[in-house]
C-alpha cells in the first residue's frame, strides 16, 4: 500500500511516501480500517521532529507510518471486537498510521460517524474537536458570565474553542499573529482580538484590571508567563500545548505572586480513556457540526503528494484551517 513513512527523526523531507508497505493486518482489539481521509496535526510534525521518542503517553517511535487522527471504513474485525462491524464509518485520533491506505486502529479508539458527516469532515473535526471538549467541559467549566483568553485563535483548536466557549455563555478574548489571523478569531464569535504584543495589558485593561478566569494556552514558551499575568486571581491557566518551546525554568512561586494561579498541563489522552468517553465526544462534536452550531474551517484539499508541504507550513504557522489528507487522489481532485 502507499504509506508515508519515517525511519529516521527530522524536517518534512524526511517523511517519505513509499508504495511497498504491507497492509496491516488486524491484532486482537483492534479493526482494519480502509482510510478515506488522514487529518494533519501538530502532533503529526511533533512524531516527525521526534518530540514524543521519550513520551510515556504516545507510543510512535521511527520507524512508523505517521499519522494521528482518521477516517474511513471497516474491513475486517480483530478477535474479540464486537461492537464494530465490517462496513461501518468510523474516525479516531491519537492511533497512529492514518497517512496510508489502510490502518489498524484499536477498536476502543474508533468512534462511529453519522450519516450527515463527510469523511473530510470527521477526519478534520475528531481530534481538535475531542479535544476543544474537553478543555472546555471538563477542564476549565465554562459557564455563562465567565471569560476566557484563546491564545492561536485562528488555529484549527483555537476556533474550535471560541466557539464552544460562546455556546456556554463566554466572554471570549483571543490572540493571533497577524490581522488576517485576528479576523479569523473574530468571525468564530471571539468578543475581542488582540496582538500577542502586550496582549496582558490589554486584557486586563479591558477586564477593569480583573484578569480572565480562563487562559487557554498552547504556545508555551513565548507567552505563558504573559499568561499568567492576562489571568484574574486564582484563575485557571491551561497549557495544552508548546508550539513555540516548553517552559523548563517555572518557579512555582511564580503562580503563587501572579495571584495563586492554577496551572494545569492536560493531554487528550487523559480524557480519552474507553470507548464510551470517547464516541460520547465524538457524538457531541458531529452532532455541532451537523446542527450548525460548531464550523470547521478546512484548508485546500490535499494528497498523500503534498504531506510535506503541508508540514513545511504548519510549522512555518502559515497554515489558517484544517488540512486533510485524501488518500485517494481521484477524491481530493472531486473535492478541489
Amino acid at each position: 500500500m502507499r504509506a508515508i513513512t519515517i525511519d529516521r527523526y527530522g524536517g518534512p523531507e524526511v517523511a517519505r511516501l513509499r508504495s511497498d508497505v504491507p497492509v496491516p493486518a488486524p491484532a486482537p482489539g483492534e479493526v482494519l480500517v480502509q482510510v478515506v481521509c488522514a487529518g494533519v496535526n501538530f502532533m503529526d510534525v511533533h512524531t516527525r521532529q521526534g518530540k514524543y521518542r521519550d513520551s510515556r503517553t504516545y507510543p510512535p517511535r521511527a520507524p512508523c507510518t505517521l499519522g494521528m487522527e482518521g477516517a474511513g471504513v471497516v474491513l475486517a474485525l480483530g478477535e474479540g471486537v464486537t461492537h464494530l462491524a465490517v462496513g461501518d464509518r468510523v474516525a479516531w485520533c491519537i492511533a497512529w498510521g492514518s497517512y496510508a491506505q489502510y490502518a489498524c486502529v484499536p477498536a476502543w479508539q474508533a468512534a462511529r460517524i453519522p450519516e450527515a458527516i463527510g469523511f473530510d469532515l470527521a477526519a478534520a473535526a475528531m481530534f481538535q474537536g475531542c479535544t476543544a471538549h474537553y478543555l472546555v467541559h471538563d477542564v476549565a467549566r465554562l459557564a455563562p458570565g465567565h471569560s476566557c483568553l484563546v491564545h492561536a485563535g485562528s488555529g484549527s483548536i483555537g476556533q474550535l474553542l471560541i466557539q464552544m466557549a460562546k455556546r456556554l455563555g463566554a466572554t471570549v478574548f483571543a490572540t493571533a499573529s497577524t490581522p488576517h489571523k485576528r479576523a479569523v478569531a473574530a468571525q468564530r464569535g471571539a468578543d475581542r482580538t488582540l496582538a500577542y504584543e502586550g496582549f496582558a495589558d490589554a486584557v486586563r485593561a479591558a477586564t477593569g484590571g480583573r484578569g480572565v478566569d480562563v487562559v487557554f494556552d498552547s504556545l508555551g514558551k513565548a507567552t505563558l508567563r504573559e499568561s499568567l499575568r492576562a489571568a484574574r486571581t486564582r484563575g485557571l491557566i491551561v497549557n495544552y500545548g508548546n508550539i513555540s518551546g516548553s517552559v523548563t525554568d517555572l518557579d512555582p512561586i511564580e503562580l503563587g505572586e501572579a495571584g495563586s494561579l492554577l496551572l494545569t498541563r492536560p493531554r487528550l489522552a487523559d480524557h480519552m480513556t474507553d470507548a464510551a468517553t470517547i464516541q460520547r465526544r465524538a457524538d457531541a462534536v458531529f452532532w455541532a457540526i451537523a446542527a450548525g452550531h460548531l464550523s470547521v474551517d478546512l484548508a485546500e484539499p490535499c494528497t498523500l503528494d503534498d504531506v510535506q508541504r503541508v508540514h513545511a507550513r504548519i510549522e512555518a504557522r502559515a497554515q489558517v484551517g484544517k488540512s486533510v489528507v485524501w488518500i485517494d487522489a481521484r477524491d481530493a481532485l472531486a473535492r478541489a
